[in-house]
């Protein structure tokens, strides 16, 4: 289970999400982001958990496929070249303040569409995520009773969506108190935003490399 949920936590590290809550935290009023910013955040949970199940009912059906491929070296390595993939795609860089423009657009106001847009995020988020299913993968192979192992989808899901969280509540602290020294980490993130976004893709990249040897030496 511990071993699922280090790559849930690989993939909470979703700068995309972040972004959106930062950009929500500077153009809306307190009342207003305080509304708005639980709804995609929740929004997002729930495109995540019921991605989850999906993916598992899917692995749990090629039980013996997931198995083989969980206890072999092949893991390890899919890993390793995942977040070497992660490492080039960092130094190449890129800018998604485009994307994150347009998913504003919706999210002026609370409503159902809030909820939407967060939804499609996480669904998205996760599905072109390779953590994602590397983890459930793990979970699915993990010899554990059923219920539980479905009860953890729900767990994984949430510590997927854990930096995000930990992010949008410190962001209710930077707008109380911008002088703290949260509100100069977020205005230091401002201002350096791809230094920031590059900073993360490394993160991502020693993670994977670091949890697909292990799994190899394992």
């Amino acid at each position: 289970m511990l071993h699922a949920l280090s790559l849930a936590f690989v993939d909470s590290v979703n700068v995309l999400l972040i972004g959106v809550l930062v950009t929500l935290a500077l153009i809306l009023g307190p009342g207003q982001y305080r509304r708005i910013a639980p709804l995609v955040l929740i929004g997002d949970w729930l495109g995540v958990l019921v991605l989850a199940f999906a993916v598992m009912l899917v692995f749990d059906g090629l039980q013996s496929v997931v198995d083989a491929v969980i206890s072999s070296p092949l893991f390890g390595i899919l890993l390793i070249l995942t977040g070497l993939l992660t490492a080039f795609l960092t130094w190449r860089g890129g800018d998604s303040s485009d994307l994150v423009d347009k998913i504003l657009t919706p999210l002026r106001a609370p409503s159902p569409l809030t909820l939407l847009v967060g939804f499609v995020l996480g669904v998205v988020q996760s599905a072109t995520s390779v953590p994602f299913y590397a983890g459930l993968a793990v979970l699915s192979a993990a010899d554990i009773p059923l219920t539980e192992r479905y009860l953890g989808v729900v767990l994984y899901a949430t510590v997927a969506l854990s930096l995000p969280l930990l992010a949008g509540l410190a962001l209710v602290v930077v707008r109380a108190r911008p002088h703290w020294w949260i509100g100069r980490v977020f205005a230091y993130g401002r201002r350096n935003r791809e230094v920031v976004i590059r900073y993360a893709g490394w993160f991502v990249t020693v993670l994977l490399i670091v949890i697909g040897v292990l799994q190899i030496l394992g």
